[in-house]
């Protein structure tokens, strides 16, 4: 493991990651989903795409990453961006799960590669729109002290920049971002996924021109057991590109 230090907006941000097959001539780089960090993606992915410099890296205010501020999606691209270059690293292939595929898709690299994404709203059950209204009413009674009942879990536990940031991000509409894509996109998505749906993908696809799904059997982390699947499914994009 290794820390660089970011300054961004008058704030420092110390940002931890890990590099493995540091000769490779191509990198890959993998960004986690919220409340997640990198080590769940170096599981899933660190013994297969032997071909490519991983680059794993702990969003800030995650893992071993600090974060003092509040941040939306674009901060968080920002700040990578800032950070890609200081390890002269390249965005040949940017790999983003659930929130961090939000952040890849900023970044504009050469493949995206979607697994399991979030940026396309999805209706909320009705027990949960029933729990925000009630927290909204106990709100306006002044109530504010039974907030911890009625939190989501992705937000539990956060310190206030992270509260206010996970507010900030958890429901971005990013349909004007995916069409302002202009690379190669593959999404990998999980068939039972109810986080971000199946149908989420194909609704990126059309935004992203020339864009290809693929569909894989489990829930929102289907990668830690198919993480050679999803490597596969990269590698034929990246051959099909050299053919061209």
């Amino acid at each position: 493991m290794a820390v660089k230090t970011v300054q961004y907006k008058q704030h420092t941000f110390s940002i931890s990651y890990e590099i493995l097959n540091p000769s490779a001539r191509h990198d890959i780089i993998f960004l986690h989903g919220w409340g997640s960090h990198k080590n769940l993606m170096k599981h899933a992915f660190g013994t297969h795409l032997g071909n490519f410099r991983h680059i794993y890296i702990d969003l800030p205010g995650f893992g071993n990453s600090t974060c003092n501020m509040a941040l939306t999606t674009e901060d968080y691209a920002t700040i990578l961006e800032s950070f890609i270059t200081m390890i002269d690293a390249t965005k040949a292939i940017i790999l983003g799960h659930s929130f961090g595929g939000k952040v890849a898709t900023l970044l504009q690299p050469d493949l995206l590669v979607l697994v399991g994404s979030a940026g396309i709203l999805v209706p909320k059950p009705f027990k949960i729109r029933a729990k925000i209204f009630l927290f909204k009413l106990l709100k306006f009674s002044g109530l504010t002290s039974l907030r911890r009942f009625f939190v989501a879990p992705d937000a539990q536990g956060l310190s206030e920049p992270m509260y206010e940031t996970f507010k900030r991000v958890v429901n971005e509409d990013f349909t004007e971002s995916f069409r302002a894509f202009k690379g190669r996109a593959l999404l990998c998505f999980g068939r039972q996924d109810t986080a971000t749906p199946l149908w989420t993908a194909y609704k990126i696809a059309e935004l992203i021109p020339g864009s290809e799904v693929v569909e894989f059997d489990g829930d929102h982390y289907f990668f830690l057991e198919q993480g050679g699947s999803v490597a596969k499914e990269i590698e034929k994009v990246v051959l099909k590109s050299l053919e061209h």
